[in-house]
């Protein structure tokens, strides 16, 4: 007897799907409203962050129009597809949520093996990021070398693997039209200044302190992402 495969979907993919076979079916228009995120959040029973990830999933692959301060439309024109296709990009919660476990103990080891030179150069990072709210590519490259030299202030080159791969899956067309949409200068401002606190533990050589203020930041920039208004 053969057996069906067992598919395993992100959550926010299977809140995708189920919201375009609604569309599919005519629930949904071309150029409809879709209700709130609180609202589909509680008709599906789920969290509205996975709302929010999901219709950013819809937008990607242009079944929905995210406009600015109007909501979320059905696209007039709907793609030929029947789902959101699959691929191996995890969800903005969960890649923030395993950031908080490791680079919280990244920056505890760092806080103790840090240079003077390492951390005479994060400073400009962050007097760097701070004159660059504006730009965004600038902005997030400097965020990149802020977390990629934490990791080289431990010493151990496998750490310094992992913070890149954690990077990189920042760069997923999910994380970024994510981030494009809910994020802005007073997240960035709010970054900086998490830096700095960072940058003051690891200069105490508080270990304690430098995973305790790390996974704040990473709490702040989720709560910010998700708690931004809904467009």
């Amino acid at each position: 007897m053969d057996l069906p495969t067992v598919k395993v979907e992100r959550l926010y993919r299977q809140i995708s799907n189920i919201l375009i076979t609604y569309i599919r079916d005519g629930h949904f228009a071309p150029g409809q409203l879709l209700p709130g995120e609180r609202d589909l959040a509680k008709q599906l029973g789920v969290s509205r962050s996975s709302v929010r990830e999901a219709l950013i999933a819809l937008e990607i692959n242009g079944w929905v129009d995210i406009r600015t301060g109007h909501g979320v439309y059905v696209a007039q024109k709907l793609p030929d597809e029947t789902e959101v296709p699959a691929n191996e990009e995890v969800g903005v919660e969960s890649l923030m949520e395993a950031r908080g476990v490791i680079e919280g103990e990244i920056a505890a080891m760092a806080a103790k093996k840090a240079t003077e030179s390492q951390l005479a150069e994060m400073a400009g990072l962050i007097e760097a990021m701070e004159a660059e709210i504006g730009d965004r590519a600038a902005f997030h490259d400097h965020d990149r070398r802020f977390h990629a030299l934490i990791s080289a202030m431990t010493g151990n080159p496998v750490f310094v693997e992992i913070t890149d791969l954690l990077w990189k899956k920042r760069q997923s067309p999910h994380y970024t039209e994510f981030e494009k949409q809910y994020s802005g200068e007073a997240v960035a401002r709010s970054m900086c200044t998490d830096h700095r606190a960072i940058l003051d533990a690891l200069r105490a050589r508080d270990g304690k302190a430098a995973k305790s203020v790390m996974q704040k930041h990473i709490r702040n920039a989720q709560s910010k992402l998700f708690g931004a208004r809904a467009r």
